[in-house]
């Protein structure tokens, strides 16, 4: 009898691969990591073939199994031309990120995205929380990914950043002037924990730079403008926390929620996949 290949277990292979791990593979399957590892066992055996190598810190594809990736993904496209027919009816996604939490795992979120399914269409939208918050709430967006904010429970965590005052290497601050800051323009909540925690410190502070989006502020920052508050997560190498040398007041952590009333099975592993990005940059 001629072996087959099963289409949840060569899915599972995809998921391992993209997000090189069985935990958040599992995660955006919505099943265990026992059972996502048991599928994979059992394509190597079908396959005859070592795919991944595992180990307590990363899980990385063999030549093998870099081998059967394109395959792996030429075999799933077909089976969703095969469900949906020559013309594959076009899905929209359409999704919301507040600035300050949209990070590196954007480019990843999106190469995955697209690896899960060339015929979704992404609408994605990056803003203040608040603004996300109230657009997907007035139904203008299937899901948001934001910072939670005042007393705004549900929705799911993805990750927990915690903040710094991020400056240049070559960043000076002469004695006895007011700190200057880089932020978004309000109501960026960011902005306004870091302005607050600065009062009640009684620290002088002024807005040196206010930016358009999280990259113009940063850019800011590595030019040596100013200070940004910002999440370690997002604060790229040349930036560094220079709020122990100077004793400026901590700014804590805040949490990373995703909000969703997507109901549609290609819509909601898409998310799966979103939610299994950002723990995977926070592992």
């Amino acid at each position: 009898m001629t072996a087959t290949l099963d289409i949840a277990t060569v899915q599972a292979f995809l998921l391992v691969a993209d997000l090189q791990s069985f935990t958040r593979a599992a995660e955006a399957l919505g099943t265990t990591q026992a059972a996502v590892s048991l599928k994979l066992q059992r394509l190597e055996t079908l396959l005859g073939k070592r795919l991944v190598e595992r180990s307590p810190r990363a899980v990385r594809l063999t030549a093998d199994g870099t081998g059967f990736l394109d395959r792996a993904r030429a075999l799933m496209a077909a089976h969703d031309r095969a469900l949906s027919g020559d013309a594959p009816a076009a899905q929209s996604l359409s999704l919301g990120i507040s600035d300050h939490a949209a990070g590196p795992e954007l480019v990843p979120l999106l190469e995955r995205l697209h690896a899960m399914s060339s015929n979704l269409t992404l609408a994605v939208t990056i803003g203040f929380s608040r603004e996300m918050q109230e657009a997907y709430d007035a139904g203008e967006l299937d899901a948001v990914i934001v910072r939670q904010e005042g007393s705004r429970r549900g929705g799911e965590k993805l990750t927990e950043d915690e903040f710094g005052w991020f400056a240049s290497r070559r960043f000076t601050l002469p004695k006895g002037e007011a700190l200057p800051l880089a932020t978004l323009a309000p109501p960026c909540g960011v902005r306004a924990i870091a302005v607050r925690a600065l009062d009640k410190a009684g620290l002088p502070w002024r807005e040196r730079f206010v930016g358009g989006g999280v990259t113009a502020v940063v850019a800011a920052a590595l030019a040596g403008l100013a200070i940004a508050p910002l999440a370690r997560r997002i604060a790229p190498p040349g930036l560094v926390d220079i709020g122990p040398a100077h004793k400026l007041p901590k700014l804590g952590s805040s949490k990373v929620m995703l909000h969703s009333k997507v109901s549609d099975p290609a819509k909601l592993a898409a998310l799966r996949a979103v939610a299994a990005t950002f723990r995977s940059a926070a592992a």
